[in-house]
């Protein structure tokens, strides 16, 4: 079994980058211009999300081009989108729920799997499993700050990366956290920069999230 390895290996990738990009790729040709910013901002850990048809090939994209960076895949709904990420050379897997055949495969999978959680049961069949590290989501709608505060005591041991409708004002909130090992979002990112190919602008929000790690 690799989740202890893999656990390891995500609290490395988090270590020293606590602000993790969510990306929803809309046009092939932004992809390494983007990648481009957020590394020039200090960002070198993303996520690129199964919500368009370009995922896979982005991921494949930055693999080949940009083997520096640590690219995971977000929005892993199922095994067969599992395997395909795999394939496409994601570095960790995110999911925005658990589910046991996602569980399972992440136990012997090659790399890290963040399963999606939202309440105490979900986080307990995980836990059960050896998973220590979760992604809590959709994070300002089940709870936030507070539920976080509230899985500390019962889950003294576990870490989380809470997405989902956190702002740049709540930000800080998160990170103060102890169990929280890093946040997600596209705050660095707007689509409307991206679509613009802002990409100095890009760069500058990075490095001013930075700086609030």
């Amino acid at each position: 079994m690799r989740l202890t390895e893999n656990t390891r290996t995500l609290e490395r990738i988090f270590t020293g980058q606590r602000i993790l990009p969510v990306l929803s790729i809309q046009r092939e040709e932004d992809v390494l211009p983007l990648a481009d910013a957020l590394a020039a901002g200090g960002i070198t850990n993303l996520e690129i999300t199964l919500r368009t048809p370009l995922a896979l090939s982005a991921i494949r994209l930055l693999t080949a081009q940009r083997p520096a960076l640590c690219v995971g895949a977000g929005t892993v709904l199922d095994g067969r989108q599992f395997q395909s990420v795999l394939d496409a050379g994601a570095k960790f897997v995110v999911s925005p729920g658990s589910t046991q055949e996602l569980l399972t495969l992440g136990l012997d999978s090659p790399v890290p799997l963040l399963p999606g959680v939202a309440t105490a049961s979900e986080i307990m069949m995980g836990y059960r499993l050896g998973y220590r590290h979760f992604k809590l989501f959709p994070a300002e709608v089940c709870g936030g700050v507070a539920l976080l505060r509230a899985f500390s005591g019962p889950f003294h041991d576990v870490r989380f990366c809470p997405t989902g409708g956190i702002t740049t004002r709540s930000l800080p909130s998160y990170l103060a956290l102890n169990n929280v090992m890093a946040t997600g979002g596209s705050w660095m990112a707007p689509a409307a920069m991206v679509e613009a190919g802002d990409w100095a602008g890009i760069t500058r929000l990075c490095r001013e999230f930075a700086s609030t790690d």
